[in-house]
C-alpha cells in the first residue's frame, strides 16, 4: 500500500507536467495529434532526467542495510522506470490520440472563462507545425 501511494504521487508529477505541455500546444492552435506530439517532445528531457535522478537516489537507498528500506527503494525504482517509460511515452500519447477531441471535454461547472481552443482546420493566423514545436 505504501509503494502504491508513493508511486501514485510520483506519477502525478510526471503526468501533470506532460499534460500541461500538451494543453499549451493545443491552446496555441495545434490539432490534437500535433499537440500530443509537441507536448511529449517538450517534456521528454525534463521527465526523463528527473526519473533518472530519482532512480539513482532510490538505488542508493537500496544499497543500505535496512531490509524495509531496500524493499521500498527497489519497488519505487521499478515503478519510476515503468511510469517514465511505458506510461509517459506509450500509454498517455496513444490514449490521447485515440480519444481525439474528447480529451478536451469539460463539464460546464468546471469551465473557466477564457479563450476557447481553436478547431482543427487552416484558419488565418493558425500556428504552423514548426512554430508549435519550437515554442
Amino acid at each position: 500500500m505504501v509503494v502504491f501511494a508513493l508511486a501514485f504521487g510520483l506519477s502525478m508529477d510526471y503526468e501533470v507536467f506532460l499534460l500541461s505541455r500538451i494543453q499549451e500546444a493545443y491552446r496555441a492552435g495545434a490539432g490534437n495529434d500535433l499537440a500530443v506530439e509537441a507536448g511529449v517532445q517538450r517534456s521528454a528531457r525534463i521527465i526523463s532526467s528527473s526519473a533518472l535522478l530519482m532512480c539513482i537516489v532510490f538505488t542508493g537507498f537500496a544499497t543500505g542495510e535496512v531490509l524495509v528500506m531496500k524493499q521500498l527503494a527497489t519497488a519505487l525504482t521499478l515503478v519510476v522506470v515503468v511510469d517514465a517509460t511505458l506510461v509517459r511515452c506509450l500509454l498517455v500519447p496513444a490514449t490521447m490520440t485515440l480519444l481525439g477531441r474528447a480529451n478536451w471535454w469539460c463539464p460546464r461547472l468546471f469551465r473557466r472563462p477564457g479563450p476557447a481552443p481553436r478547431e482543427a482546420g487552416p484558419p488565418a493566423g493558425r500556428p504552423t507545425e514548426a512554430a508549435v514545436r519550437t515554442s
